[in-house]
């Protein structure tokens, strides 16, 4: 593995593509800003979403309710909380895949995608995206229902502007 001119690291490409390197390495110095940030939003979101429907169901380590609440508390730097993915349940395939049309196309929340990494706020129906090779026990068993919305929280825009957008959207519901 450490002969780059005939092993298989050659073949692998053991360096990285120095234009993107170049492009992370600009952004290295910031990344605890905005994951501080993400996270602390994440949090804003979760609790202000139990207040506005308390029959909501809200799933997020960040939430005294969570399972595994304790745990991740014990392990977890204090400085940045408990991440910045939370997923709501909105039931039904049906009405998660309402939600994130009125969230992405009516109000500009956010953006549809199966990936959560970007600086926009994505949101995601499990069931019919990522795991939707899984079949329905497979899903019931990793707590995947039909209607969960994963989302990963971004860091642009006001928290009061996004929040407005979202209870708009939750409102239209």
């Amino acid at each position: 593995m450490r002969d780059l001119h005939g092993g298989p690291l050659m073949f692998l490409g053991p360096t990285m593509n120095p234009k993107l390197a170049f492009e992370i390495s600009g952004r290295i110095p910031h990344l605890s800003m905005r994951m501080k940030k993400h996270c602390k939003r994440a949090m804003k979101y979760v609790t202000k979403m139990k207040e506005l429907d308390p029959n909501l169901d809200v799933l997020y380590p960040g939430l005294k309710e969570h399972p595994q609440h304790s745990l991740l508390n014990s392990m977890s730097n204090k400085d940045y909380g408990f991440g910045g993915v939370f997923c709501i349940d909105m039931k039904t395939e049906g009405r998660a895949c309402r939600l994130m049309d009125t969230l992405q196309n009516s109000t500009k929340f956010g953006f549809m995608g199966v990936s959560l990494g970007y600086y926009e706020t994505l949101m995601t129906c499990s069931s019919r995206s990522t795991n939707s090779m899984m079949d329905s026990k497979e899903k019931e068993s990793a707590g995947i229902s039909p209607g969960l919305v994963r989302f990963s929280v971004g860091y642009v825009g006001t928290f009061e502007q996004k929040w407005s957008q979202f209870t708009k959207a939750y409102s239209e519901m």
